[in-house]
This record gives structure tokens, sequence and C-alpha cells, in this order.
């Protein structure tokens, strides 16, 4: 299985940067391959500074070797040898009017003494991060993200969005990050879901990442704005670096198990600006974002 979904990852990032960089136009990713010298590497792929993206990266990787002690407590288990692959991407638009979007799509195992493995699982998911509430595109986004699941099971939509809603929230402001999508994580071999089950679900989910991003950004790429528009997206994404670095496992994963600092970072923005006590216009389109943000909306 690791080899089939670590296969799988390295196909899906060619297909996600190739699309990314025929929206864009301008920019081409650049490729680092890195090693961690406790065991695997990756191979991360960043584009800056572009006509669409200001800054993205879409990474994958994988490592293996010893469990660390802050993920033994993580998991409450003893020593143990660990196998992690995933695709992680974060894009980050020049406009204000296109969205921010991150996805994940990653495979664990756990081995005992002998090698044989002990306990293994599926996570990921898909989300947004708008600056200016489109509902047309919140749909879209959601819509994609439920034909996905449904070819699977009709309970998943419904569970998965809600768990994505309660994932992304930043509750040191109680407010979401953006207006959500999917999130799942330990899903496990089951009566009802064997291993093979699990991996043609996330699979179908991250063949449909494409669908669901791309058709926000020609939409809205074009779209004029202003300074002050551009101001309140730097404002907004010091809110997406907070949830980064407060609350996101991820990020704590790969810092706790000496991951690249390179890769594990590239989620944050290169602009981004905190104003002290900032509330926006009564009645404005900031204001309806924010709205949004407190209250998740059942989309679909």
């Amino acid at each position: 299985m690791k080899d089939k979904f670590y296969q799988y990852i390295l196909n899906l990032q060619d297909q996600i940067t190739s699309a990314l960089e025929a929206v864009d136009g301008v920019a081409k990713f650049r490729e680092d391959l890195w090693k961690r010298p406790e065991g695997g590497g990756g191979r991360t792929r960043v584009i800056e500074n572009g006509q669409v993206f200001e800054k993205g990266g879409v990474n994958i990787s994988a490592v293996h070797g010893k469990l660390p002690e802050a993920m033994q407590k993580m998991f409450n288990v003893g020593e143990a040898d660990f196998f992690a692959c995933g695709l992680s991407l974060v894009i980050h638009p020049k406009s204000p009017m296109v969205p921010t979007v991150h996805a994940n799509w990653r495979y664990f195992e756990m081995y005992d003494d002998n090698g044989k493995v002990i306990n293994s699982w599926f996570g990921g998911g898909q989300d947004l991060t708008p600056y200016y509430l489109f509902e047309e595109d919140a749909k879209h986004f959601h819509q994609t993200c439920k034909t996905a699941c449904d070819k699977h099971n009709k309970e998943f939509y419904p569970k998965y969005k809600k768990q994505c809603d309660a994932y992304f929230w930043n509750a040191h402001r109680n407010e979401a990050r953006g207006v959500g999508g999917l999130f799942f994580d330990y899903c496990k071999e089951s009566e009802s879901m064997k291993m093979d089950d699990w991996y043609n679900f996330v699979t179908e989910v991250g063949n449909s990442f494409c669908e669901a991003y791309v058709p926000i950004v020609e939409r809205r790429k074009e779209l004029p704005f202003s300074a002050e528009q551009k101001t309140w997206q730097e404002i907004r994404r010091g809110r997406y670096v907070e949830f980064n670095l407060v609350h996101d496992k991820g990020t704590l994963f790969g810092l706790k198990t000496n991951g690249r600092i390179e890769s594990i970072l590239m989620s944050l923005p290169p602009h981004v600006q905190w104003v002290y006590d900032h509330h926006p216009e009564e009645g404005s389109e900031e204001e309806k974002l924010i709205n949004v943000l407190e209250n998740p909306v059942e989309w679909i």
C-alpha cells in the first residue's frame, strides 16, 4: 500500500503543478529534492512571483525511521518504527479576489520490532480560504468535494465537511480559517472499509482537486482590485499564518520529526499584515466574509 500510494502522489504532484502553471501562464515551479537524515526525503515544488500566484508549494514527502518521542505521546504508543508519505499544497494568489487553497493527502504506517505493520491509516482533505466571498465559488468547491465523497459513501461529505469546519477553526479568534471543504484522519480498516477502499476514496478526492479549484481561479483572476482590498487580503493572511503556527497538526508533525523546514513553512505567504484591533466597516464586503467565518455555512 505504501508503494502504491507514494506512486500515486508522485503522479498527482505532476498533474497539479502542470495545471497551476497553465493557469498562471508565466511562472514555473522550482523543484528541490531533499533527504531526511533519519530516513526518507521528498520533492518540493514552489512557485513564486507569478502572474496569478504570488507564492505556492506542492510538496511530497516519504519519511521513515524511529517514531519521535513527541509523536509516541501523541499516538499513545511506546517505541516504534513508522513510515509516512503524503502530498501537501498551499497556493496564495496575488489577487484578493482569488482564494487561497490548501490540500493534503497522506498515508501512515507503524511497525513492531519484526517490521510487521501494526497500524495504518489514511488522512487528508482540501479547503478554501477566500478574502472576498463569492458564494458561487464556495458552492462549486463544496459540490466538487461532495461529488467525490458520494461515489464512496453518502455519509462522507456531511461528516468530513463538519470535521473540516471544526479543525480549521482559529479558536483564539473564534472564527474559521476559511469556508472549509473536507477533513478526514485516522481512516483505518473496518468491516465496511478495507484499506483498498480507503485508498480509492482518498485518491478520488485527490483527483478532484483541480476540478474544485482551477475554475474558481479562472473566474476571478482578471477582476480588478484596489490597494485597500490588497491590504485586507494581507490582514486575513495573518489569520492564516496564526492557524498554521498555533493549531496545525501537520506543521507540528513536520517540526517534531525533524522535517525540512523550508518545505514545512512554504505554507506561509510572503506579504502579511497584523493591524492592531482591526475591524471591517459595517455592511462592507469584508464584514460579509467575517460573518460567514464566525458561523460556518452549509453550502450544499
